[in-house]
């Protein structure tokens, strides 16, 4: 018998924490799963996509990802490399904006409200570009992501609900800027 390892215990957690809020709360729908191991690396990932229920167009993933060295900090035990034993936290946003230097700003400042001024995060703005139709409307892609700076352990599953609220609330701002 093994001990399972840190991704392996935070990833139920997550799991276990996300789908309720899906099947029991209706808070969420979970629209997108993975749960890769990358064989050539040795490298695990796990991510969860959802949106608040019933409403598509916005999204949020959570991702929580495993290297070599973090699981072998973790079953070696080795005592300089502490810090390093754990997982990689980062959260995702998608949301579709029709004037993106003017909403990104108001993203920034909802972004830091929720999470924290110290919180670093990315703001990526694409779209496609249509040549059919040069009247059309252009609608951009923003793309938030937030990456948590220390590695994350099993020391932070109490946090999960906080999490969860956090990113649903996100969601929800990200909602009255939509498009």
């Amino acid at each position: 018998m093994f001990d399972p390892t840190v991704f392996e215990n935070v990833k139920v957690a997550l799991e276990n924490h996300f789908y309720d809020l899906d099947n029991l709360d209706r808070a969420i729908d979970i629209v997108g799963r993975i749960d890769r191991m990358e064989m050539a690396v040795m490298s695990r990932e796990f991510g969860l996509r959802f949106t608040l229920a019933g409403i598509s167009g916005i999204s949020a993933e959570v991702r929580l990802s495993s290297s070599l060295r973090q699981l072998a900090a973790e079953l070696l035990e080795l005592g300089g490399d502490s810090a390093v034993a754990g997982c990689t936290l980062s959260l995702r946003f998608r949301v579709a904006l029709s004037e993106p230097t003017a909403q990104c700003p108001q993203i920034e400042g909802m972004i830091r409200a929720i999470w924290g001024e110290d919180m670093p995060f990315t703001q990526t703005v694409s779209y496609v570009y249509e040549q059919d139709d040069p009247s059309a409307a252009v609608f951009y892609t923003n793309k938030i992501e937030l990456k948590f700076r220390r590695t994350i352990g099993e020391e932070q599953m109490e946090d999960i609900p906080e999490l969860a609220d956090h990113m649903v609330q996100t969601l929800r701002q990200l909602k009255s800027l939509a498009h």
